[in-house]
Parts: structure tokens; C-alpha cells; sequence
């Protein structure tokens, strides 16, 4: 497995582990009344202090088991994928941002555009992550 595939994997995972429990406690208070701005801003900082602990922590531990693999520069074709896999999160961004900024306007307000926003973020880095993944699994350049 390449080092930047295995990279995707660990901040897919971080995203997960980090992101799904936020969202869904999100959804769940949002549904009973929404959560205050304190604890809008809580769950935020865990959620970002799990996913940074994950790749943080993850990448030490991959740069400690595979040395010189870890410092190899990119090759035309991991910078090919790269290119790729950001023009299809790029496009994901670009829609989830038309929706909350010329949309939700109209009929939310606060916590829950600011939510929908960072969702946007978050399923836009998740593609890019999925597209590397795929890329090096069914050998797209």
C-alpha cells in the first residue's frame, strides 16, 4: 500500500470517528430544540481534537514503522491522484457552499448553517480522501 494511500485511510478514519458521533448528536438535540452555542462549540472541539489525535498520532506511528518510505517525495502519478481527488472534492465543496450560502439563508439560521457548513467541509475532505483511496486501488491516474 502507498504512503499517501495509507495517509487517505487514516484521515478517513479520524473523519469518522471524530465526525459521525458530532453529527449525530447534532441531528439529535437539533431535533429536540438545538444546542446552545456552548455546546455547539464542545462537540465541535472534541470532534476536531479526536480527528487531530487520530492523524496526528497515526502519522507518527507510520513514519516510525516505515522509515524511508515516509520520506519519499511524490511521483508523477501520486500527483496525478492528488490533482484528481481534489478537483472531485473541490466540486462536492462548491455544492455543499451554493446550498448554504445562497439557500439555507432563506429558511435556517445560525447554529444550523454554521453545522451545514462544516458538513459540507467534512463530506468534501471525505471525498478527496475516498478518490486517493480508489485511485491507488483500481489504479485510476
Amino acid at each position: 500500500m502507498a504512503w499517501r494511500e495509507k495517509l487517505a485511510w487514516l484521515a478517513i478514519a479520524g473523519m469518522l470517528i471524530g465526525y459521525v458521533p458530532f453529527f449525530y448528536l447534532f441531528g439529535r438535540e437539533a431535533a429536540a430544540g438545538g444546542p446552545s452555542m456552548g455546546r455547539f462549540l464542545l462537540l465541535l472541539g472534541i470532534a476536531s481534537a479526536v480527528r487531530v489525535a487520530i492523524e496526528i498520532g497515526g502519522r507518527l506511528v507510520l513514519m516510525l514503522r516505515l522509515g524511508a518510505q515516509a520520506r519519499e517525495p511524490a511521483d508523477e502519478r501520486d500527483r496525478a491522484i492528488a490533482a484528481r481527488s481534489s478537483s472531485f472534492a473541490y466540486l462536492a465543496l462548491l455544492a455543499g457552499m451554493i446550498v448554504v450560502g445562497m439557500f439555507m439563508p432563506f429558511s435556517q439560521q445560525g447554529i444550523a448553517i454554521v453545522n451545514a457548513a462544516l458538513f459540507a467541509i467534512v463530506a468534501a475532505e471525505l471525498i478527496r480522501c475516498l478518490a486517493i483511496v480508489l485511485s491507488y486501488r483500481l489504479g485510476w491516474q
